[in-house]
């Protein structure tokens, strides 16, 4: 394992240095581009965050989601203008639409550390883009000006909400200072409502990302014994996901035995499994930006006790009731509504099975069912919309006793199809508990 990990460190230091991200037709993103400006009516102003470092030590960059949905670019520091077409108003003549690329000027000297740039003067920008327009960063406000119409103008942009950071802070800032009479309103309710439909391009994109994390899980199931490190198998899963072009885990992994496999946000991953006890392994790959998000408890001795098997199984149950609920447009995923999936593997759970005092299950259950999952592993929604055709999301029941070192959740990622019928993407993984003990034996040569 030893040596695995040395080769995961190898790999990491190698893909980091040559991989690029798998993108979209031009015209996929045009399109999303032209369906905003729709939605806004008005003027969109986005920023790309800039590249991060702390002294000599520089991080590695990740493209804001909403950027990157509209532009498919990774260019730190650039940013985006669409103006919706507009009519004429009073003495303001019509506006047609129009959307301009933003680059910061190349910085030569600093990309012998970071590596080439795509720069404003070069002249297939347009054809690399797929922006009729790419200017230089300095003419953003400008720009902007020209684009303006009407006795309130407003931009649309990214308005961070409390606790959030977001790369228009400094430029709004900037904005109000020189443009008193502007009005800014939050972009991001808009885009959450766009994101949520995926298109063909995404989907093949969220595939990728699912079929490399359930490889790396099964290589999990390969690993997972006594005497093996949760850090181990952490290494391992992104190794996996990793050489089937992951750029990076979708989130923290989360790997946690005995004890912690009852703590949800469980990252340390620095203990060493036991037999007896059960681990919970919640980690996922992002490709090309998309991510998944799968969960799989495992005993592991490579056998459930009875216990533990039957914890398993209502959990199991749980999110089978919620599947064979679901209806395309009319389900969703609220904690107290009459076509909630939630309420229904809540019922499930607290009806079957009790705790060592006798009491229902159901309190064990303490987080959601699911999220939606897209450029975020958490992608954005309104959860008071029914989940319909376009939709991803996870389904994920859970027990967590810690009075008993045994918790339980099962993930998958699943996608409501055009003609409404929901569809496992991940369903390739075992789930059923002899499933997984096959699964287990057959890897270790049981």
């Amino acid at each position: 394992m030893r040596k695995l990990f040395l080769v995961f460190c190898f790999f990491c230091l190698t893909i980091a240095a040559s991989s690029a991200l798998e993108r979209q037709a031009n015209a996929d993103y045009h399109a999303r581009r032209e369906a905003l400006a729709k939605k806004a009516g008005g003027v969109v102003v986005l920023f790309a965050p800039m590249e991060s470092s702390t002294g000599d030590a520089i991080y590695g960059f990740r493209q804001e989601d909403n950027f990157f949905y509209l532009s498919g670019l990774t260019e730190p520091g650039a940013a985006v203008l669409i103006a919706a077409a507009a009519e004429a108003q009073g003495n303001a003549p019509a506006r047609p639409y129009s959307e301009t690329l933003f680059l910061p000027t190349r910085n030569l000297i600093q990309e012998k550390w970071t590596g080439p740039k795509l720069g404003p003067e070069n002249p297939d920008a347009p054809k690399i883009t797929g922006f009729d327009h790419v200017e230089e960063m300095g003419k953003l406000p400008a720009e902007v000006t020209k684009v303006l119409t009407g006795a309130h103008p407003a931009i649309y942009t990214d308005i961070p909400s409390h606790g959030e950071t977001s790369a228009s802070v400094a430029p709004l800032e900037f904005m109000k200072r020189t443009n008193s009479f502007l009005e800014f309103q939050d972009v991001k309710p808009m885009l959450s409502s766009l994101r949520t439909d995926k298109d063909a391009g995404e989907m093949a994109l969220l595939r990728k990302a699912v079929d490399a994390s359930v490889a790396a899980h099964f290589a999990a199931f390969k690993a997972v014994k006594p005497n093996v490190t949760e850090r181990e198998t952490s290494a391992l899963m992104q190794y996996e996901w990793g050489k089937r072009g992951c750029e990076r885990p979708a989130y923290a992994p989360i790997v946690g035995s005995g004890f912690y496999s009852t703590v949800l946000h469980y990252s340390d991953d620095s203990k060493t499994m036991k037999a007896g006890d059960v681990v919970v392994i919640d980690a996922a790959g992002e490709y090309s930006m998309y991510a998944a998000d799968i969960t799989r408890t495992l005993p592991v001795n490579g056998h459930f006790s009875a216990r533990q098997r039957e914890i398993y199984d209502i959990v199991l149950g749980a999110q089978q009731a919620a599947v064979a609920a679901f209806q395309s447009g009319k389900s969703n995923l609220r904690r107290n509504d009459p076509d909630s999936l939630f309420k229904v593997a809540y019922e499930y759970i607290n009806t079957h099975g009790k705790d060592l005092h006798g009491e229902p299950l159901g309190k064990y259950f303490i987080h959601g069912l699911g999220h939606y999952i897209g450029l975020n592993v958490h992608d954005p929604g309104d959860y008071n919309v029914p989940l319909g055709p376009g939709v991803v999301f996870t389904i994920e029941p859970g027990i967590y006793i810690p009075e008993e070192n045994l918790g339980a959740r099962i993930e998958d990622d699943f996608y409501v199809d055009q003609n409404g019928k929901l569809i496992n993407l991940s369903g390739a993984l075992p789930s059923r508990a002899e499933d997984v003990e096959r699964a287990m034996a057959r890897s270790s040569g049981q």
